[in-house]
Formats: C-alpha cells, sequence, structure tokens
C-alpha cells in the first residue's frame, strides 16, 4: 500500500516599500520548499488590497511604510482576513509599538537585525497559527509586563483615542504632506482634512507640526 503525502504550500504576502529589501527577503524566502511569495507591495495601501486579492497564509510587513504603515494595514488586513496572521519586520522594539500591533493582531514581531536568522522559523510557526518573536523583542515584552511605565502608557491611550483615518493623516502630515495632497489621496475635502487635523493636534496635546512629526518619529510611524 502506497502512502501519499500532501505537502501544502505557504502563501506569503511581503511588503517594503524598498524594492532591493523585497527582493532579498523574496529570494530568502522561496529558497525554502513549500514557501510560495504570492505578492509583493510597497506600501501599506496596495499591501492590504494584495492581501484581500490573494488571501496569504502570512502576510511580511515593514512597520514603516508610507502612506499606510504596518500597524494600520495589520488592523485592516486582520480585520478582513482573520486567517492571515501578520509578521511585522521593522528597527524599532518600544514597548508601546509592540502593544499597539498585538492589539491590532499581529502574532509575530522580529527586527530587521535579527531577520535573516529568524524568517523562516518565523513563517513556519505563523502558518501554524503559534505567535513567533524574536529573543530581544520577547525581553521588551517581558521588562513592559515586569516594569510598566506611567507615562508610556499615558501615551498609549492618548494615541489609542486616535479614529483609523486620523492615524493615516498622522503619517501623512508627518510624511510632509499638505492638506490638499492629503485630501486627494484619502478622497476627502480639504475642509474634513482640516477638522481631522484639529482633532488629532487636540487629542495629542500637540501644539505644531514639527511636535506631530517628533510624535511620528518617536512612535515609529515615519523615519527620522
Amino acid at each position: 500500500m502506497t502512502t501519499t503525502t500532501v505537502t501544502t504550500t505557504i502563501r506569503i504576502l511581503i511588503a517594503d516599500d524598498h524594492d532591493i529589501v523585497r527582493r532579498g527577503l523574496r529570494d530568502l524566502l522561496e529558497e525554502h520548499p513549500g514557501f510560495e511569495v504570492c505578492a509583493e507591495a510597497g506600501d501599506g495601501r496596495d499591501a492590504v488590497e494584495c492581501a484581500v486579492q490573494t488571501q496569504p497564509n502570512v502576510a511580511v510587513l515593514d512597520y514603516a511604510m508610507p502612506g499606510l504603515n504596518g500597524l494600520e494595514a495589520t488592523r485592516r488586513i486582520r480585520a478582513m482576513l482573520p486567517d492571515t496572521e501578520v509578521l511585522v519586520y521593522t528597527m524599532h522594539d518600544s514597548e508601546t509599538l509592540l502593544r499597539e500591533l498585538l492589539a491590532a493582531g499581529a502574532r509575530g514581531y522580529a527586527l530587521k537585525s535579527d531577520a535573516a536568522r529568524y524568517l523562516i522559523t518565523a513563517v513556519e510557526e505563523l502558518a501554524r497559527h503559534r505567535p513567533f518573536f524574536t529573543g530581544r523583542v520577547s525581553e521588551t515584552l517581558l521588562r513592559a509586563y515586569l516594569q510598566p511605565d506611567p507615562l508610556d502608557f499615558s501615551l498609549k491611550a492618548m494615541a489609542g483615542s486616535l479614529t483609523s483615518r486620523e492615524r493615516e493623516i498622522v503619517q501623512l502630515l508627518a510624511e510632509g504632506r499638505s492638506n490638499k495632497d492629503i485630501a486627494a489621496a484619502l478622497t476627502i475635502s480639504i475642509k474634513t482634512v482640516e477638522t481631522h487635523r484639529a482633532a488629532i493636534m487636540r487629542k495629542l496635546s500637540l501644539d505644531s507640526i514639527a511636535d506631530l512629526v517628533r510624535y511620528a518619529v518617536r512612535n515609529g510611524l515615519v523615519e527620522p
């Protein structure tokens, strides 16, 4: 009697705004038997659209992408595709960012400095719907649990009060986009952008765009 082994292909979406990084990730992943990169995206919006179209098992997202960052992309992908697991890889390991990504539905998190060593294992674990965090990230989470920072919780509470649309606008403003550019990108009126902008500054207790940029850099929304 002959036994047939069924091999399930793990389908992967890669999203990063740097072509050379995407190419490197694709090469690394597709060298592994049973892995297939089913789509690539250059920003967060494309990542969400590609995920909906291809329904990957695992989405590998850079955090600091233009237009729509990895946090917002994670929220949208997980809301629409609960069976798609998200692995976020980034240069940042702040406790606030980790908490926000976990709350958004990401179950994997790896620092870019660790990606080459752990990426294959991370994808395999997530494809089995198991969480995966590299060692340094696990240490950060443990430290946050054992020694919570009251100020950090305060900042998180303020950021958590922003709507999804307001978080998009925070990122676009921090990227230097004008109200007109933002209105065109989001297909809303300039007046609506101005209303959101005023609400954002009030909720975050900020006084200027310079303060907003500092906030965005500190929280990894844009690259410094």
